[in-house]
């Protein structure tokens, strides 16, 4: 009988790997390059596994299904979105298709109150202006900038990322604004108020985008949106980078349609290197490192390797996205 073989697509944390690699009768292959595998060597090395372990970065589609073969048994995400994964092929071959749901709501509610903070108060373009030799002196019009503390924060999508953001925004005495496709009961723990989306986007200081990619979602944030925002607000989005019309972004940013935008996410990703907004002072673009702490990093790796093994012990995952593929 074969043993059991799977693909991991990058290095991840170790507790992860060592998960897969103690465990008695499989054979692992780590791909050792800091960038993934192209598509086309994806493709080799999936063919014949029997589990794959992988991330945001790789197209699971019919194609790649196809060039796996029958013996996949399970496709382990190391992330809680799945918009890389068809979920349907998957789903019609009888895949099971994990991810890390939980492992990264304080890291990247961390990261979202560190982008308000940083955008808001230039901090970017003060660090700069200190290596550059431009501080001269205190300068009482200098780098000024609105504060967190008592703004109205909108915050779209109010699911766990959302709601750890809420609670994190309570101690900075902020009104909460929140725009779900329905109204939710967990939002009386933060005491934010539902509203709709324009109305979101006229009252708050902040915004700050937390909801999932959908096709309802896709360019939520575009030209139209942008102008009803307030000309001083400050645009966050840690959710998908497709959330966001970044050209018409941009075009808000340079015309002062609003004040300033931090993003941990873009489209594409890495963002081209001549994308305007990289030439903006009021635009903080991070390279999607909403969940880069330890904790939350080892914890995504963990779960995913969970999800893995249960997969090829043919037991439900414990993190299941498509548990319709059990019926």
């Amino acid at each position: 009988m074969k043993m059991p073989k799977v693909f991991v697509t990058r290095k991840v944390p170790q507790k992860g790997l060592d998960m897969l690699l103690n465990q008695e009768g499989l054979e692992v292959e780590i791909w050792p390059e800091p960038l993934p595998p192209s598509r086309e060597t994806l493709a080799q090395k999936a063919r014949g596994i029997d589990a794959l372990y992988c991330l945001l970065t790789e197209k699971i589609d019919d194609a790649l299904l196809d060039a796996a073969g029958p013996r996949l048994k399970v496709v382990s995400q190391m992330a809680v979105g799945v918009d890389n994964i068809d979920i349907a092929a998957c789903t019609r071959r009888g895949i099971p298709v994990g991810n890390t749901p939980g492992a990264l709501t304080e890291a990247t509610a961390d990261l979202t109150l560190a982008l308000m903070l940083a955008a808001a108060r230039q901090l970017l373009p003060a660090a700069a202006g200190v290596r550059a030799g431009k501080w001269g002196t205190w300068d009482p019009l200098g780098y000024l900038g609105p504060e967190l503390f008592g703004s109205t924060v909108g915050i779209v999508g109010l699911g766990r990322i959302g709601l750890a953001v809420a609670r994190r925004l309570q101690g900075f005495n902020a009104r909460l604004l929140y725009n779900n496709p329905s109204p939710g009961p967990y939002a009386k723990e933060v005491d934010a108020q539902f509203v709709d989306l324009d109305t979101l986007l006229a009252e708050s200081d902040f915004i700050s985008l937390h909801c999932p990619l959908t096709p309802e979602t896709r360019y939520l944030i575009n030209a139209d949106s942008l102008r009803k925002m307030k000309s001083s607000a400050i645009l966050i989005n840690t959710a998908r980078g497709d959330v966001v019309d970044q050209a018409a972004l941009a075009e808000a940013l340079q015309q002062g349609v609003i004040a300033a935008a931090g993003l941990d996410v873009t489209s594409p990703e890495p963002i081209l290197l001549d994308d305007p907004l990289l030439t903006l002072p009021n635009a903080l673009v991070l390279p999607h490192i909403g969940s880069a702490s330890i904790t939350a990093r080892q914890k995504m790796a963990t779960m995913a390797a969970e999800n893995l093994l249960a997969g090829l012990g043919k037991k439900p995952l414990p993190h299941c996205v498509n548990p319709e593929v059990y019926n």
